[in-house]
């Protein structure tokens, strides 16, 4: 048993998940995985390498390309079968198409697509019906008008949804490059772009389709990218092309020549990998990830670049990743569509029950009733088999054809309410909330758990200098000159610097005093290491410095360094120079020591102008206090403000520098050579002469850098919370950096316990091993429902990406080659083989089951180090295991899948990315909007749309069903209780208005209270305005409704005469006393409903009523009789029986049976069980007082408390330390040096001279 369990288990005792590491990518093959881990091979390397590795690769890269050769892309073997002998190139073209429809296909798709609906294919077949003259007694117009009116409404809603799909479309074709055609580069549209196509890029221009880097305007073909549009971070990223193709592809004639062939993987959505390699002249070269820019990618500081299209279109990697587009429905979508189905089974039952009725009818009373003869032997049952088809058309408005479209209209109005909050309007960016769908509005009322993104969701990605510590002082409080505490900030006088940007926001004047001063050397050689000890590029611009780093953190330091006097100039291969206090110096740089995951630190050694030799270093203070010298007095100093640091979410560095003498730095250099050249494990050499050196470190002290949230999200995470729904933060970026965002924005609080990978790992072994040995391989649920953790407490739950697929079995196993050869063959092993991967998939399925009832039991989840298949993964187990409704909200590409798994996605626009928002349902500029979208228009939607149904399934069943117990009374023969007319125009004319009104205006309680009191939500998370309870209720009420409606009038019609002498008790004076009757109380009962009353609400009441009498006056006259006689038969039936005093009794009567018991059972239940609503409501007059003086509330943060953690801020990926040291990355020409040097051109070119 136990080796058995052992072999289902992919959990790898020997090698843990690294949490530093972004899990294996999307796609990857199990050969991949089979090859070992090796040391990434340098630039001058990789084409050494790539003979051997070919014929590794081979076997994957089946997709070529051939440079400037259309032709070559029409061979036989690269063709594929689309239908039958179709063909065409298996090579996507660079057009992108999102819409549905063409001005051919619109009006044929657009039919098939409505018709697919039931509730139209019925309408449709009851309209063939009513062409039968033997079945129908309704006349064909009373369902085909409102049927045409339906179907129009639904196109022109569907065509301009598509129009703007064309637009939409049309402007991301017609942008233009530059390809190379006839031998030149011609301007060209990206529709236009081809596979192999050679094209140009310039400076700010984005990236049309996935293109292999071939050269530059840059030194060795750099180019830098910003790759916002995928992933929302907005510091530059740089691309290099290979050595060979630098050299001889610059020019225009070189590239028109180019006749490369590359061979590569095929089209996949692995942001991060490529693998192939390049044959041109009779040479091969590898290409890897760094050589190809994707699309969607922004070409920065960079004049141009060249390049050859790998991939186009529809086979980008950000098109790729964007996961499939899924046809989202609401929750009350489905139930209604259940409750249509209910419909016509009830409405099959009863037609069918008054078909037996009719048939009993005729064998008693037809047959022998001569009077009733009407010139057809028909038999008594074929004559019921006719009228159950009968019915079936009178009674068809029990499924009411109107409904969709007044579902739609609603829909629409509700979407361009949230289009025009000026509320959810973000003025700096000049972005409005945008309702990308009009059919999930309601859905925005019954969200159970948000799933967000964190680098420009949460955060601004805009890294902010805010306080440090020196010398064990403290600095970044409010404080004047001679370091006295004041309460009003003040901000810091710059002018005196030259170089000071002016966007740092600092109120501690004493610090300026101090620097200024000069009286305190730590502070001058703190800001000094700031503005030494890094990987920054820095160019010119009109006279600006403007900084290139490889994250917002290293650039935040630099820029603060800048502000306080010490401002980074530029940069040689072996130089840094730098204004100390305008004095301009220039420091030798002797190496390099890069930022790894592992050291979390970095370090420059450097010669200062007098020969003194001096280590600079910056790190996780957690990696830093290891190294300090034991003689370090202003230790717990800064340990203390690093607590203080971290309790206020602030990512934190520690600074400490090292005097080195000749001998000793010249000992070291050695190794440091050996390991720099070293063919294996370079990396792990190279670290462990980094440890030689970075030892008996002084610490300066320590930087507090604030990663900005934007405005107001801890506020509204709390709100959110407060309304029960659970937010769960997935992210790319480290560990950390997640869990100090989570501190900042309010998720994790310092009572918080926090379970990791390991720990959850732990747990969900021991349930499994449990649930086993309990059960077997059959889980019981009460054992399933057991909680992990005791009641009380306030858990989160931090998992990085790779523990992910540990825990929930999606990591990829290596595999024995024997392993692979082996077939199963015999039916017996056929059968162990189908049984193990049973076995293995309910294991699976368990395994991922707890992991969700686990993780829902904390109070926060942060999944960190994950990929865009993973964040979409962990939505879809939610969906899957918990049946609970989710909205995904994120701005980069790398959120797409995501958005499009959730129930709702949401897009934040507004910043440099926008693919997120193209996928997205919902936009808007600013994750506080979220809580007015979700606690104001959802609640609102929801409760609309809720009150909307039930009233419409009520009147419906009110008016259908006056037919029913008519049927009692003219021997079941299909003969209906009202005029032709007025059936055709009841649910279009005389009842829609107030109703779409109340689905579109009605609100129970004001917006400020909505969001006062988030525990209003709850309604809609637990379905409790619109289910199968409630839908019953309106069937009743209607059945009761019908029933006053037609026995009433029939009562008083029984023995009666009128004023005249004439009897009003014909069919026709009948047919109006009713529909006069259920017009005024169907009207009347939408006015009990209203909760919100205006001028339109009443006006569209009292004018439906009045437009009944009009149209009813209209139709009944003479002169439209002699018009039309065959379709107008009440001539006069209405003036005469309506100056009847005692059917306007009548009516009243009627009327007040039907509204009397609803206003007192109303009346009750307010008075008795009023919901939180109904509480609010009567109390808004006190809270409308209560508004003015009602602040918000107060943090969380208690900065007392000292529950250490490191929050060291630092990017997650190398810096440009290689290209710096290596010298790739600086500039030799002299256009180049006037942008980086400026005014010290002519130094340098004297230096050159001699």
């Amino acid at each position: 048993m136990h080796s058995e369990r052992d072999s289902e288990t992919t959990f790898d005792e020997d090698s843990q998940p690294n949490d530093e590491e972004m899990p294996y990518s999307d796609d990857e093959t199990e050969d991949e995985l089979d090859v070992l881990p090796a040391v990434e091979p340098e630039q001058n390397r990789i084409n050494r390498e790539v003979e051997v590795t070919r014929e590794t690769l081979r076997k994957d890269c089946s997709w070529h390309v051939k440079a400037n050769d259309r032709a070559f892309y029409e061979q036989p073997h690269f063709q594929k079968t689309i239908f039958l002998c179709l063909k065409k190139s298996k090579y996507a073209g660079n057009a992108i198409k999102t819409y549905k429809y063409n001005p051919i296909t619109f009006l044929p798709l657009n039919l098939f697509e409505q018709f697919k609906r039931v509730a139209n294919s019925y309408f449709l077949g009851l309209l063939i019906l009513q062409a039968i003259p033997q079945i129908t007694t309704l006349s064909w117009y009373t369902t085909l008008i409102p049927l045409l009116v339906v179907l129009g409404i639904t196109a022109v809603k569907d065509l301009v949804d598509d129009i703007a799909r064309h637009r939409m479309d049309n402007e991301v074709n017609n942008r233009t490059c530059d390809v190379i055609k006839e031998g030149r580069f011609k301007n060209t549209k990206w529709k236009d772009i081809k596979v192999g196509d050679v094209i140009r890029l310039r400076k700010n221009s984005f990236v049309p389709a996935d293109i292999l880097l071939l050269s530059s305007s840059e030194p060795n073909s750099l180019c830098y990218v910003e790759t916002a549009e995928l992933d929302g971070e907005t510091n530059l990223k740089f691309r290099m092309s290979l050595e060979v193709t630098d050299k001889y592809l610059q020019g225009e004639s070189a590239l028109a020549t180019f006749d490369g062939l590359v061979e590569c993987e095929e089209p996949n959505n692995r942001l991060d990998k490529f693998t192939g390699t390049l044959t041109w002249k009779g040479k091969s070269y590898g290409l890897d990830a760094d050589k190809i820019l994707l699309r969607g990618c922004k070409i920065r500081n960079t004049d141009a670049c060249h390049g050859l299209v790998i991939f186009a279109g529809a086979d980008t990697k950000i098109m790729k990743n964007s996961g499939k587009t899924r046809f989202k429905r609401t929750k009350i979508d489905l139930l209604m569509n259940y409750m249509v189905y209910t419909i016509f089974v009830l409405l099959i039952l009863v037609s069918a029950g008054l078909a037996i009725g009719h048939t009993y009818w005729e064998q008693q009373i037809g047959d022998i009733s001569w009077y009733l003869y009407d010139g057809k032997d028909y038999t008594a049952s074929y004559r019921g088999f006719l009228n159950f088809w009968g019915y079936i058309i009178v009674l068809n408005t029990m499924v009411p054809i109107s409904l969709y479209v007044s579902v739609e209209v609603i829909r629409l109005g509700q979407s361009y309410f949230i289009n025009w909050d000026l509320q959810m309007y973000y003025p700096e960016k000049d972005t409005a909330a945008k309702a990308r769908t009009t059919t999930l509005n309601e859905q925005l009322g019954q969200i159970h758990y948000i799933f967000s993104d964190k680098t420009g969701t949460l955060t601004q990605n805009i890294m902010a200098f805010k306080k440090c510590c020196i010398n064990g002082q403290t600095y970044g409080e409010c404080r004047d000159k001679v370091g006295q505490p004041h309460n009003r900030p003040e901000q810091v006088d710059f002018s005196w610097n030259m170089y000071a940007d002016g966007k740092l926001s600092f109120h501690d004047q004493y610090l300026i005093e101090q620097i200024r001063s000069g009286k305190e050397p730590e502070i001058q050689q703190f800001f000094l290491l700031l503005a030494v000890c890094h990987t920054v590029m820095v160019d010119r611009s009109d006279g600006e410095l403007n900084y290139q780093a490889a994250s917002p953190d290293e650039g935040a330091l630099v820029t603060a360094a800048r502000n306080f006097g010490f401002a980074f100039l530029s940069r040689t291969q072996n130089t840094v120079t730098i204004s100390e206090m305008g004095i301009q110096k220039t420091y030798d740089v002797l190496a390099i020591l890069d930022f790894n995951s592992d050291r979390k630190r970095m370090s420059v050694i450097t010669r200062d102008p007098n020969g003194n030799i001096r280590l600079y270093c910056k790190g996780a203070d957690t990696v830093i206090y290891e190294r300090l010298h034991p003689n370090n007095p202003k230790r717990q100093d800064t340990q203390e403000a690093l607590d203080i640091f971290a309790n206020e979410t602030l990512r934190t560095l520690c600074l400490c520098y090292k005097e080195i003498s000749n001998e000793e730095f010249e000992a070291w250099n050695e190794k440091f050579m050996v390991a720099s050249v070293a063919q294996t494990n370079r990396d792990e050499a190279l670290d462990k002469v980094y440890e030689e050196i970075e030892t008996n470190l002084i610490l300066l002290g320590a930087t507090a850098i604030e990663d900005k949230l934007q405005d107001g999200v801890p506020e509204t995470i709390a709100k959110l919370a407060k309304a029960d729904i659970k937010i769960w933060v997935l992210t790319g970026d480290k560990k950390e950096t997640a869990e100090n965002i989570g501190f900042s924005c309010e998720l994790l609080t310092d009572e918080t316990t926090i379970c990791y990978g390991e720990d959850v790992s732990a747990l969900l072994q021991t349930r499994l091993e449990n649930q086993r040995n309990r059960d077997g391989s059959t889980i019981n649920s009460q054992t399933a429902n057991e909680p992990f953790f005791p009641a009380g407490g306030n858990r989160a739950l931090i998992i990085t990406g790779s523990w992910l697929n540990e825990i929930l079995l999606e990591k990829k196993t290596k595999k024995k080659k024997l392993l692979k050869l082996k077939f199963p063959r015999t039916a017996e092993e056929k059968q162990k083989q189908r049984e193990s991967r049973r076995k293995a998939d309910i294991y699976k399925e368990q395994q991922q089951r707890n992991f969700v009832d686990l993780a829902c039991e904390c109070s926060a989840v942060i999944c960190c180090r994950v990929t865009p298949k993973q964040k979409a993964m962990v939505v879809e187990l939610v969906k899957k295991y918990k049946k609970a409704i989710t909205l995904a909200i994120g701005d980069g590409a790398n959120d797409v899948n995501m958005i499009k798994t959730a129930h709702i996605g949401v897009g934040i626009s507004g910043q440099e990315g926008m693919q997120a928002v193209m996928s997205s349902d919902y936009s808007f500029g600013q994750f506080r909007y979220l809580q007015r979208l979700l606690l104001v228009h959802g609640r609102w939607s929801y409760i609309r749309m809720c009150k909307f149904l039930r009233y419409f399934f009520y009147k419906n069943f009110a008016f259908t069903l006056v037919h029913f117990w008519y049927s009692f009374f003219n021997g079941f023969s299909a003969q209906t209780a009202y005029e032709d007319w007025f059936i055709t125009l009841y649910n279009v004319l005389y009842t829609s208005l107030p109703v779409l009104l109340v689905g579109l205006l009605d609100q129970d309680v004001s917006d400020k209270l909505s969001l006062r009191f988030p525990s209003l939500y709850f309604s809609g998370q637990r379905d409790l305005l619109f289910n199968y309870k409630k839908f019953f209720i309106s069937l009743l009420h209607g059945v009761l409704t019908s029933l006053i409606i037609f026995f009433v009038p029939y009562g008083a019609y029984l023995q009666t005469m009128g004023q005249d002498g004439e009897a009003p008790s014909d069919y026709q004076s009948f047919a109006v006393t009713a529909s006069s009757s259920l017009t005024f109380a169907v009207n009347f009962q939408m006015g009990l409903d209203t909760s919100y009353w205006t001028f339109v609400n009443a006006f569209s009441i009292f004018g439906s009523i009045a437009l009944y009498f009009g149209v009813m006056f209209d139709l009944h006259s003479a002169g439209i009789h002699v018009l039309f006689p065959s379709s107008f038969q009440f001539t006069g039936t209405a003036s005469n029986a309506l100056r009847q005093p005692y059917i306007w009794l009548t009516i009243i009567y009627s009327v007040a049976l039907c509204l009397l018991p609803v206003i007192a059972l109303r009346f009750l239940t307010m008075s008795i069980w009023p919901t939180e609503s109904e509480k609010i409501q009567k109390n808004r007059k006190k809270y409308k007082a209560e508004e003015e003086q009602w602040k918000r509330r107060r943090s969380a943060f208690r900065r007392g408390i000292s529950g250490r953690r490191s929050a060291y801020a630092f990017s997650h990926q190398r810096g440009y330390a290689d290209l710096i040291a290596s010298g790739r990355i600086i500039r030799r020409r002299r256009a180049s040096l006037t942008a980086v040097l400026g005014t010290n051109l002519a130094e340098v070119r004297q230096a050159e001279d001699s």
